[in-house]
């Protein structure tokens, strides 16, 4: 039930779209220029495991950056598109130590405390993969992972489109 709650967060909100790390892998070998439609995999969506409004929320975001791309959604694409995530917890642990260095250099009489901080939180990755209908063969992926934080209505609605803007915005322009 928790594995589940996770998911259904991942994209309520991220600290901030400057905080997401986004990274791409494709075969370098596909034309990209034979792509001009896209529909979404429909029982690969079915299976996400986050609320439908969020599910909504990145549908839409991917359509919108798409169609600004120059694609367009078909029900005979070209290619699918199918989205997943997964999240895991994370704990960073920070110490600091003064072992006798100061502001005017080495005293040996400025042995100072070991500070030590712990962070914990969720971290949650969003994976956008295109298929070839034809070949059925994924030769992108897109892959966004920030730190999830809790968020509503518009605002969360803000942070999904930021996350998939500059998870899309990694897919090479074959339409221009």
């Amino acid at each position: 039930m928790k594995n589940l709650f996770i998911l259904g967060i991942l994209l309520i909100g991220l600290s901030s779209c400057s905080s997401i790390r986004v990274s791409n892998d494709f075969d370098s070998k596909v034309d990209l220029t034979v792509y001009k439609t896209y529909a979404f995999y429909k029982s690969g969506i079915d299976q996400l495991k986050m609320s439908d409004l969020d599910k909504k929320r990145v549908l839409r975001a991917i359509d919108r950056e798409l169609q600004a791309k120059g694609y367009t959604k078909s029900t005979q694409p070209d290619f699918m598109i199918n989205i997943f995530t997964k999240s895991k917890e994370v704990i960073d642990v920070y110490s600091t130590n003064y072992f006798g260095y100061g502001y005017y250099g080495w005293n040996p009489y400025m042995w100072g405390p070991n500070n030590t901080s712990v962070d914990q939180y969720t971290e949650g990755t969003l994976f956008i993969d295109f298929i070839d209908v034809k070949k059925k063969e994924m030769y992108w992926q897109g892959i966004g992972t920030a730190a999830i934080t809790r968020a509503t209505g518009e605002k969360k609605e803000k942070l999904i489109d930021g996350y998939v803007a500059k998870i899309l915005a990694q897919y090479p322009d074959a339409q221009q």
